[in-house]
C-alpha cells in the first residue's frame, strides 16, 4: 500500500515528447536516453542494461519494428552507439505468466475509473510483470491511453484501485493521497491470538529494507486503527483504517504485533519469486475508499464488490 506524489517536471516534459511507437494492448513505450559509455551498439548497451531480456529477444524485436529512435527509424543489430540518443522500445516478456483472475469496473466518469483489482495483480508495470497488470488491462479494455492510478496497493492485496482519466486534472487527485485526505477501510483475517491485545491505534516507525518494510527506532511514520470484528479459533477477521500510507504499511504493522495476515509472502518469511499459489492468496482487501472530489466537489464513496474468506471456509460477508 503506497501513495505515489504528483509527476515532477521534468517526468511530465518526458511524457509530452512524441512517441514514434503507439500503444499497443494497453501498452504504452518506454523511453530511454543513452548514458556516456563505451558500447559499439545499440544492441550491446539494451543486452547488458536489461540483462533479464535475451540478446536474440532485442534482435526480434528490432526485426519487428519494435525497438525505435526518436524520429521514428528503425535500429537493428549494426546501429553503432550514440550518447544521448533516446530509444523506444515496449517493456514486455516473450512468456509472461498470465494471472486467471479478472478486474471489475465499478466506476467510469469524464474524470475517474475505480477499478476491483483481484489478488496477485500487480497495479502497474515492474518487473517481469508487464501486460498482466490492472493499468495495461485497464488502458486495453477502456480504449484510455492516458489512464494512470492516483495511488496504489501490493500486488498480492485485493480490492479498489482509483485511476485518473485526465492529465489536467489528476494532480489534484494525487493530493488527495498525499495530503491524507482520503478514508480508506482495509479488511485482513490474520493468525490469532496475538501475544498482547492489540491496540485501538498503532503507531510506528517503518523503514524499507530490500523488499520488506522493518519497524525501526524513532518517530512513528505510520498509524492505523485496527478493530476485531470476529474471531474464529486461530483466525480473526480485523477492520484496519491506515492514516498514512507507508510500503507494507498494514503487513508490517500486524506481524510487527504478533499477528501477520494470512497467506502473506513477505511477512514473516519471504516466499521465492514465481511461487504463488493462486489458491491460497493475501487476506488483505482494500474495501472501501472516500474522499471530496477536488474537481466536481462531490462526496466519493466507493465499496469493493470482493469477499475475503476463511482459511479452508466460508467467504466473509461485506460489512456495512
Amino acid at each position: 500500500m503506497s501513495t505515489r506524489p504528483a509527476r515532477s517536471a521534468g517526468s511530465a516534459r518526458r511524457a509530452a515528447q512524441p512517441r514514434p511507437l503507439p500503444v499497443d494492448g494497453g501498452l504504452g513505450p518506454s523511453c530511454v536516453a543513452l548514458p556516456p559509455g563505451g558500447w559499439a551498439t545499440v544492441l550491446d548497451f539494451l543486452a547488458e542494461r536489461f540483462p533479464m531480456v535475451a540478446r536474440g529477444d532485442w534482435l526480434a524485436r528490432m526485426a519487428a519494428g519494435r525497438v525505435l529512435a526518436g524520429d521514428g527509424s528503425r535500429l537493428d543489430a549494426a546501429t553503432p552507439y550514440r550518447r544521448d540518443l533516446r530509444i523506444w522500445y515496449y517493456r514486455e516478456w516473450a512468456e509472461e505468466a498470465p494471472v486467471p483472475f479478472q478486474e471489475t469496473v465499478l466506476f467510469q466518469d469524464e474524470q475517474l475509473v475505480v477499478a476491483d483489482k483481484p489478488h496477485f495483480l500487480p497495479v502497474m508495470p515492474s518487473g517481469r510483470h508487464v501486460r498482466e497488470t490492472l493499468l495495461v488491462r485497464l488502458k486495453h479494455r477502456l480504449g484510455l491511453d492516458t489512464l494512470v492510478p492516483v495511488h496504489r496497493i501490493d500486488r498480492e492485496t485485493a480490492g479498489l484501485v482509483v485511476f485518473s482519466v485526465q492529465p489536467a486534472t489528476r494532480g489534484a487527485y494525487q493530493r488527495l493521497f498525499a495530503e491524507r485526505a482520503v478514508r480508506k477501510h482495509y479488511e485482513a483475517i490474520v493468525r490469532w491470538p496475538p501475544p498482547a491485545p492489540l491496540p485501538a491505534v498503532y503507531r510506528s516507525r517503518l523503514e524499507s529494507v530490500f523488499m520488506r518494510s522493518e519497524t525501526v527506532d524513532g518517530e512513528p511514520n505510520a498509524e492505523t486503527a485496527i478493530a476485531v470484528r470476529e474471531v474464529r479459533g486461530g483466525h480473526a477477521l480485523l477492520d484496519l483504517a491506515p492514516h498514512t500510507g507507508r510500503k507494507h504499511q498494514l503487513r508490517a504493522q500486524l506481524h510487527a504485533l504478533g499477528v501477520p495476515i494470512v497467506g502473506d509472502g513477505i511477512y514473516p518469511l519471504l516466499r521465492p519469486e514465481g511461487a504463488d499459489d493462486f489458491a491460497e492468496p493475501l487476506r488483505l482487501l482494500a474495501r472501501g475508499i472516500g474522499f471530496d472530489d477536488p474537481v466536481t466537489g462531490e462526496a466519493r464513496c466507493f465499496r469493493s464488490g470482493l469477499s475475503l474468506a476463511w482459511p479452508g471456509g466460508s467467504e466473509v460477508p461485506a460489512s456495512d
